[in-house]
């Protein structure tokens, strides 16, 4: 049983979340849902790592949390206020008709198959980011948020960050000119994983459904849990993780949400040692004509300041560098100082990017307009994402076309911007 005393402070504390947002009555009398009166009611699939900080943000709305692990599931539990229903298939979740909305902080992997399912079902879905592990995926996402009217929401919140919004009016008022190159640094994949671990699954973890459609491998605990993002069949690595947030406000910045690159090319190094398979050394280009631009995501070790990730900004002018991506941006100071000569009040840079990107989140499913991080955006950041780590798989350069989203000229790449699924857990045609 939930304890009786643990109180709402003690939740954020213990998952670094923030404050929860109750949402106005009358907001929910859009066709399909409660009406006046009503609050929201989420489902939460997923609740480990960013699962956790989303759930702190809808103590009061939560209707029901969704885990393989039932491990998970009771730590959750042991920390909530009150009682809220459990399950270990989000489908259950999906057929609830009082779950208005949900909340997918799986791994990445399932991500695309669970945020099509809920718009199937007529729920409103904030999907974490990467989008999508294949261009397939997000193809499909976008199409089946646009036939069944669904608003949703990615997790890249870097968008929402009062630094971000800084650094793209510095950008769009010209001050360092035309924007010829951006390059974007990070740290490197680590190097690990045991490969004598393999063994049976713990029985608290259901591991056929924890993989889902991905291809089938053995148990290994150091594939679960936030290690999951150093296999490239489900996290992919730095650049699907944190290059999911660095290239949304890029693309935001520069206004590239509608296109791609032209060319892709790719090199690294595979791992010399354990059962992790993202690259180390890992340099992508992107080629874009129409702007004609390179953006650079570089994981050489290479800092042009003391921060592990960020973007630096080319133009024919000058340079501008946007520390971080996520919900931890930081702008130049220079940058603030022209805002606030330019306003006439002070511009500090200082914002929760996670509430406002839940808050954009809810007012969105009010209005029905599209959010900030929407679908497609995720979608097209999530390609660029994707197209590098297909580059350093087939160790050669990729032709794209941003409009049909397909690799040009290369039939055997193209035929892997999707994938088969596994079982029942196979992509259903939009």
């Amino acid at each position: 049983m939930p304890s009786k005393s643990f109180s709402r402070r003690s939740f954020l504390a213990k998952s670094a979340a923030v404050a929860p947002m109750i949402l106005s009555s009358g907001i929910l009398a859009a066709h399909g849902k409660p009406g006046a009166n009503d609050r929201i009611v989420t489902g939460h699939i997923g609740v480990g790592g960013m699962g956790r900080h989303h759930l702190g943000d809808f103590l009061d709305q939560v209707g029901v949390i969704c885990d393989v692990d039932r491990h998970r599931l009771k730590e959750i539990l042991g920390q909530l206020p009150r009682e809220v229903d459990t399950c270990t298939d989000y489908r259950r979740v999906l057929d609830r008709k009082d779950i208005d909305a949900v909340v997918i902080a799986a791994p990445d992997h399932w991500h695309g198959l669970m945020m099509v399912h809920a718009c199937q079902a007529g729920k409103d879905v904030y999907v974490e980011k990467p989008a999508c592990k294949t261009i397939e995926e997000g193809k499909a996402m976008v199409a089946a948020a646009k036939k069944y009217d669904r608003v949703v929401q990615v997790g890249s919140q870097g968008r929402q960050h009062p630094a971000t919004a800084a650094t793209r009016e510095y950008i769009q008022d010209g001050v360092i000119g035309e924007i010829q190159r951006v390059e974007c640094w990070h740290v490197d994949n680590p190097v690990g994983g045991d490969p004598t671990k393999f063994g049976p699954a713990p029985d608290y973890l259901d591991w056929d459904r924890w993989l889902g459609p991905a291809l089938w491998k053995p148990y290994n605990p150091d594939y679960c849990r936030f290690s999951f993002r150093w296999m490239l069949d489900f996290g992919g690595g730095q650049i699907r993780d944190r290059g999911a947030h660095v290239f949304s406000v890029v693309s935001w910045c520069l206004g590239l949400d509608g296109t791609g690159p032209r060319r892709v090319t790719a090199t690294g190094e595979h791992p010399p040692s354990g059962i992790w398979d993202t690259p180390v050394k890992f340099l992508v280009e992107y080629e874009f004509e129409n702007p004609n631009l390179k953006i650079v995501w570089d994981q050489r070790g290479t800092r042009p300041v003391d921060y592990d990730f960020g973007a630096v900004f080319i133009g024919t002018k000058g340079k501008v560098v946007l520390k971080g991506g996520d919900g931890g941006c930081i702008a130049e100071q220079k940058v603030l100082d022209y805002l606030t000569q330019k306003h006439g009040v002070e511009v500090t840079g200082r914002g929760d990017a996670l509430k406002a990107n839940h808050r954009n989140w809810l007012e969105c499913i009010k209005t029905r307009e599209t959010p900030l991080m929407n679908i497609r955006a995720g979608h097209r950041v999530a390609t660029m994402c994707i197209l590098a780590n297909l580059s350093y798989r087939l160790e050669r350069s990729l032709a794209w076309a941003p409009r049909k989203q397909e690799i040009i000229n290369d039939p055997g790449a193209n035929r892997m911007i999707g994938g088969p699924g596994r079982g029942e857990y196979r992509l259903p045609r939009v």
